[in-house]
């Protein structure tokens, strides 16, 4: 039976979607999904005629802002021009983002590897790294996400990668952060590198293919390297013969303020991976960027994986599309020109607030640390959970129109590229009234 669409309400399309459908990283009981009706720059409209400021690009993603005709009209013309093509054929668009991203890569990358999503853009590139070095260990961090695959989550170095690890998958080596939570904060380049050379050392550099490290990590708290580190990184791998592979799946596409958050500190890794900004979510596309040495590896020999969608037609057409909106209207250049605008509001709400103990941001990627007792620095809920007052703190950001990505005691702050100052303002606005229930759950 055909159901007529714009025809049912919201708490219909709530009913039906959670009845019929499972939502991911939820108890399904407890998921409370917005009826979103349509979205426009940075803001999305319900069906119930409600609006919300989107503060966190969906899942940081929707770079170039809701709704931009010159990318859903490129991929309406694709869609009648040639929806779909095996990826063992070739047609203009394969042809020309390969050309385009070639001249965007750090470095000399060149070669470009294409996937449905960021997920299986990290699983292949570790495979990569495997078959070029001839070795099977990866180092990945703690407090990292690269994905909710058997490889990829396995890498994952926050908690849910507990519940998956039935078992993990072997010859994944987890190495510390900088960044040792709200209390101890971040090491120094030099302790950080320390003690990752230590580890290299101890698992034998010999048998260590790559490691796989988000450079400005994302959902597990927007944790921006100390200057130095990053470079440490990569003479590391160069040393040992590791391949760096800079997942920039969140952090990528202008983000930060620079094209890859690596051109922030002029490193170029032997693998690159992104997806999500790639084509600002607006069809699905993922990508793996080869260093000459490692597409050179695959002229010889055979690469062994492949995907049904590898290249498909509708994600070429939008990513071709969002990466002419990110030059043409300077995106990239408005997250570095509101780096220091989205700083200040921190700052303003660190003095307006006791319970926020850290502020951080690079570009338009930033967040709010909230805490129970500024001495102490203990966060305002435990690790790994999300207590009534974070839950009560997320009701009055979508009971007030803004929406955006909390975990634990973190405040997300990572707005589409596109936003001006003014509807910057509006969202810190929101957030301000919202910090006195944090600051009401303080300790004495």
């Amino acid at each position: 039976m055909a159901i007529e669409t714009g025809a049912m309400t919201a708490e219909q399309i709530v009913a039906d979607a959670k009845r019929y459908t499972l939502y991911d990283w939820h108890v399904q009981s407890k998921a409370s999904p917005l009826a979103i009706d349509r979205a426009e720059g940075v803001y999305m409209y319900g069906v119930d005629g409600r609006r919300w400021l989107d503060f966190s690009s969906q899942l940081m993603g929707v770079n170039i802002g809701h709704g931009d005709k010159r990318v859903t009209d490129a991929i309406a013309r694709q869609a009648e021009k040639l929806p779909y093509l095996s990826p063992f054929h070739a047609f203009e668009g394969r042809a020309v983002l390969g050309k385009r991203l070639a001249g965007l890569w750090p470095g000399a990358i060149e070669k470009t590897f294409f996937t449905l999503g960021g997920a299986e853009a990290n699983e292949n590139a570790v495979k990569m790294a495997k078959a070029v070095t001839g070795r099977q260990k990866v180092l990945a961090r703690y407090r990292s996400y690269h994905g909710s695959t058997y490889a990829t989550m396995s890498m994952t170095g926050d908690p849910r990668r507990w519940p998956n690890e039935t078992p993990p998958m072997p010859g994944v080596v987890h190495v510390l952060d900088p960044y040792h939570g709200p209390k101890r904060g971040f090491d120094d380049a030099a302790t950080a590198l320390e003690l990752l050379e230590e580890t290299i050392e101890l698992e034998g550099p010999e048998t260590i293919a790559a490691f796989i490290l988000e450079p400005v990590t994302g959902t597990n708290g927007i944790l921006i390297p100390p200057d130095g580190y990053l470079q440490g990184v990569r003479e590391l791998c160069t040393r040992f013969g590791i391949q760096m592979i800079a997942d920039e799946v969140m952090c990528g596409w202008g983000r930060t303020g620079e094209w890859f958050a690596v051109d922030n500190w002029k490193v170029v890794p032997d693998i690159i991976t992104t997806a999500k900004g790639l084509t600002s979510s607006y069809a699905p596309l993922g990508a793996v960027g080869l260093a000459p040495h490692v597409a050179a590896y695959f002229e010889e020999n055979m690469f062994w994986g492949g995907l049904t969608y590898n290249t498909h037609p509708l994600g070429v057409a939008a990513a071709i599309a969002a990466i002419d909106v990110l030059e043409d209207d300077d995106l990239i250049g408005n997250a570095r020109r509101l780096d220091p605008v989205m700083r200040a509001h921190h700052e303003a709400l660190a003095a307006a607030h006791p319970s926020v103990g850290r502020t951080r941001n690079i570009g338009l990627f930033g967040i709010i640390e909230l805490v129970k007792n500024r001495e102490t620095m203990e966060p305002l809920t435990p690790f790994n959970t999300m207590n009534e007052t974070m839950q009560q703190l997320g009701r009055f950001l979508i009971d007030n129109g803004l929406s955006t990505f909390i975990r634990w005691w973190n405040v997300m702050t990572n707005p589409p590229l596109c936003i001006t100052e003014e509807q910057l303002a509006e969202g810190f606005e929101i957030i301000d009234r919202s910090l006195a229930i944090a600051d009401a759950a303080m300790e004495e």
